[in-house]
């Protein structure tokens, strides 16, 4: 695919380099030199200094003939994305897509009205870190999970404690015991993120001291799961937020409506002033550096279920978790923009990472795929992808049981929806016309995994 990146910045940088790896034929587009000279040095793409809305630098980069434009500018009016997009579509863009900050935008009515414009997405990154924190809240014993249709099917992810009961055991045995439980098959153990490395786990692999463990389980297997994995959900009723940023204020505004207990603490006096009187009244806000334990426990974080570190600034946020924990908080979610950090947060012991390139990364990487692909999803800890397919008729993935068909190694199919039913897959299921098909797949797998559903 041509596709054509207006934007230099994280975000647009992170796409760039993994957009890049799937032979894409990228161009990049930037006002800043110093970004698209750190680009340059370090992915392979085609860069064009100049003004993203400038229709000559738009059909200079290829506009008339690119598959995908992304409009992810950082630190422009979001006009500035939004109008490059729909001018690139004028000029040829197949699909276009803009990087937006005014939550309004985000309403269902508006949406469709820029669809009408010609703008094919809009996608808010501190939007959907928000919504990333508030589901993570909701399920307080994994570090990371996603739903497909509405819950039927679930995929979480459990790192393997120093007390963990399944420690040193082997998948063969957990299945065992599985299986010695309950007469059908309620979860699968589908990955295993191990340091760097992402594993399809065999049946002779152990489990390992944390590791993080990605598993496919029905709504009704979860509560055996938890009792397996000697887990157990925290019920969150008091958060403390540090940072009263875009996303802090996101997520204090959308708890404010499910719990009353709420303390954001905001080091700059300006920004906690106008925080005080625009959220609801029973977010309190604090005017305070958040990275001083005193002053932690001045604002009593010994009494909160929960503490959420969303500053912008990687280090505090990891090290503000690592207090809370130290204080008896059972539920710790830090923003981690830095890739290297991501798994140096997790062993230091932060329960959750939230990283708004990777998920927001997820979204686009979908438009680059066919258009049986309904989700996709990168979950943390690891450089896999999570997607969710609807199987088209005489496609490969329906023309066998999954061990007869020969599917892409490096990828695993995890659950399927069936109309109203939903199962955890197996050697001898077989997927059928119209299928929702949930798979984790490394990212040399993908684009043969996107093949069997077309």
């Amino acid at each position: 695919m041509k596709i054509i990146i207006e934007g230099a910045g994280e975000v647009g940088s992170h796409l760039a380099k993994m957009l890049s790896h799937e032979a894409n034929d990228i161009v990049v587009i930037d006002t800043d030199p110093a970004r698209i000279a750190k680009l340059s040095a370090t992915t392979d793409v085609v860069s064009i200094q100049g003004d993203p809305t400038s229709i000559a630098v738009l059909r200079k980069a290829g506009a008339e003939t690119a598959d995908l434009l992304v409009a992810v500018n950082p630190n422009v009016p979001q006009a500035v994305n939004i109008i490059s997009a729909m001018l690139a579509k004028k000029i040829g863009t197949k699909r276009v897509t803009a990087r937006v900050n005014d939550l309004a935008y985000m309403n269902p009515e508006n949406k469709l009205m820029f669809k009408d414009m010609g703008v094919d997405l809009l996608f808010y990154p501190e939007k959907i870190a928000c919504d990333e924190i508030i589901d993570l809240l909701k399920h307080t014993a994994s570090t990371d999970s996603m739903d497909f249709a509405r819950g039927k099917l679930q995929l979480v992810v459990f790192k393997v404690e120093e007390d963990s009961p399944i420690l040193d055991m082997k998948v063969a045995e957990f299945t065992a015991a599985v299986a010695a439980d309950s007469a059908e098959t309620q979860f699968r153990i589908i990955a295993i993120a191990r340091r760097d490395e992402t594993v399809i786990p065999k049946f002779d692999t152990k489990f390992k001291y944390m590791d993080h463990l990605y598993i496919m389980s029905k709504r009704e297997g979860i509560a055996n799961l938890m009792r397996f994995l000697g887990k157990n959900n925290v019920d969150v009723s008091s958060v403390m937020i540090l940072g009263g940023g875009q996303i802090g204020a996101m997520v204090a505004g959308q708890l404010a409506r499910q719990i009353d207990d709420i303390k954001l603490i905001e080091i700059d006096r300006n920004r906690a002033q106008y925080l005080a009187e625009n959220l609801p009244s029973n977010v309190n806000v604090v005017c305070g550096d958040g990275r001083n334990s005193d002053f932690l426990v001045e604002e009593a974080i010994k009494e909160y279920d929960a503490f959420v570190a969303v500053t912008g600034n990687d280090e505090a946020n990891i090290l503000a978790c690592v207090v809370a924990r130290k204080f008896g908080l059972e539920r710790t979610i830090a923003e981690v923009e830095s890739i290297e950090y991501l798994r140096l947060a997790e062993e230091m012991g932060v329960d959750a990472v939230i990283n708004k390139k990777l998920i927001t990364a997820g979204r686009i990487f979908k438009f680059t795929l066919s258009d049986k692909v309904r989700f996709v999803k990168y979950m943390s800890g690891t450089d896999a992808e999570v997607l969710e397919y609807t199987a088209a008729p005489d496609s490969k993935v329906t023309r066998g049981t999954l061990k007869e068909i020969d599917f892409p190694r490096n990828a695993i199919i995890g659950g399927v929806i069936r109309g109203g039913e939903s199962f955890i897959a197996v050697g001898n299921t077989r997927i059928e016309p119209y299928d929702r098909v949930a798979v984790f797949a490394l990212p040399e797998a993908v684009k043969d995994v996107d093949k069997f559903f077309k």
